[in-house]
């Protein structure tokens, strides 16, 4: 039987997607709640957080129970779990960096370890975690959920979350090995009161038995749609949408005239995609075949990761033209306005997530001995952006 003690959670990283969670840990009735606001200190604690969401209404005021600036300041007492919720950039922090309060002594002498959370994206955003907890319990497995997030929020200043109708995530265990397709009985209850207590939240919640082999296929459309709405610094709809779909064309519905004249052989991916619509008769031959490539590569790399067995299914054989298609679909409309994470990123001069949403694509592509010159000239130049937004990010911190 589940337990409906009340737990001590901590939640680190109050954005849009910490900030939602927060409120659904906090409405459970399940969880007294410690967060940990950095940048937004101020605000929140002068003002509260104000929620616009379909879901859960409009609040105003809301505050956690107890909220504090750095993970230091809350080590008063032993949590049940410990939630990140940051954006995962190893090149500005690394996930034990953030945590190592919790990873050293007085604390890890005085209390247990608790369990972790990571609602994060992107690929072996445990693996730092897993290894600094080993080392610091060795006779002890770590215990780590690692999860698949869909949810629709953003943050508007630092204390208005804008919050659509949904939120749900996947929740398994995170395991070295991307082999071992079964819970065990212990790690089932893991999952299980972590998963009660979202879904008293009101949260969407489904347990997995291989969690990394979820975060893969969620993954295929950050790899390639996030990354290369960032690279070219336009939302999906520029590759998608016709001109005359587009919310101010005129009346008549013109194509655009001076779209250059195509004259080149099909190939098989043109021919795989000639059903996908396209901004233009250019992108349509060269832009959408190569980003159908690219997710061809990406689940050649999955396959080897995650063969079928007698436990688990594997990758769908149709995923990459299933995201192309349901991508296409979305952004084809008139009243497509979703920007990308790492497209939004870039406007604002942050650095992105590139390591862990691409950059450990391409690393364990070359580790399997898997060919993926698309994926890997998408990681090539982004890194330039992402080299430069860096040095911005410490350029103005030097200077505050």
């Amino acid at each position: 039987m589940t337990s409906q003690a009340v737990k001590e959670v901590l939640l680190v990283g109050f954005g849009a997607v910490g900030a939602v969670y927060s409120l659904i840990l906090k409405r459970s009735g399940r969880a007294r709640v410690t967060v940990i606001a950095r940048s937004n200190y101020d605000t929140v604690n002068a003002q509260g957080v104000e929620f616009q969401s379909g879901k859960y209404g409009d609040i105003k005021g809301w505050k956690p129970d107890r909220l504090f600036q750095s993970v230091a300041e809350a080590l008063d007492r032993p949590y049940s779990y410990v939630v990140v919720t940051t954006k995962a950039i190893p090149e500005l922090v690394r996930t034990p960096t953030l945590l190592a309060p919790f990873l050293s002594p007085p604390y890890s002498d005085t209390y247990p370890q608790p369990t972790y959370v990571l609602m994060q994206n992107g690929l072996n955003v445990e693996v730092d975690l897993y290894r600094v907890l080993k080392k610091l319990k060795r006779t002890e497995e770590p215990r780590i959920i690692s999860t698949a997030v869909w949810i629709g929020s953003r943050m508007i200043g630092s204390n208005v979350i804008e919050h659509n109708d949904f939120d749900r995530v996947s929740l398994g265990v995170y395991r070295p090995s991307t082999t071992n397709s079964t819970n065990t009985p212990e790690e089932s209850v893991v999952l299980s009161e972590f998963s009660d207590i979202l879904t008293a939240g009101g949260s969407e919640t489904t347990i997995v038995p291989e969690i990394q082999r979820v975060k893969f296929g969620k993954n295929f459309w950050n790899a390639i749609f996030g990354i290369s709405s960032a690279l070219v610094q336009y939302p999906l709809p520029a590759i998608f949408r016709p001109p005359h779909l587009d919310p101010d064309a005129s009346q008549d519905g013109h194509l655009l005239e001076h779209t250059p004249p195509l004259d080149v052989p099909e190939t098989p991916s043109m021919a795989a995609t000639a059903s996908v619509p396209s901004a233009s008769p250019a992108i349509g031959a060269y832009t959408i075949p190569f980003l159908y490539d690219a997710l061809t590569e990406m689940y050649n790399l999955g396959v080897v990761l995650f063969p079928p067995s007698e436990g688990s299914p594997g990758l769908n054989p149709d995923i990459a033209i299933k995201t192309l298609m349901n991508t296409s679909k979305l952004h084809v409309r008139p009243d497509s306005v979703h920007r990308p994470s790492t497209l939004v990123d870039v406007e604002l001069g942050r650095p992105m997530e590139i390591e862990v949403i691409l950059g450990e694509v391409v690393r364990m592509g070359r580790e399997k001995g898997v060919d993926m010159p698309r994926l890997e000239t998408l990681y090539a130049l982004l890194l330039i952006a992402q080299n430069q937004l860096l040095r911005q990010h410490h350029e103005k911190k030097a200077s505050l």
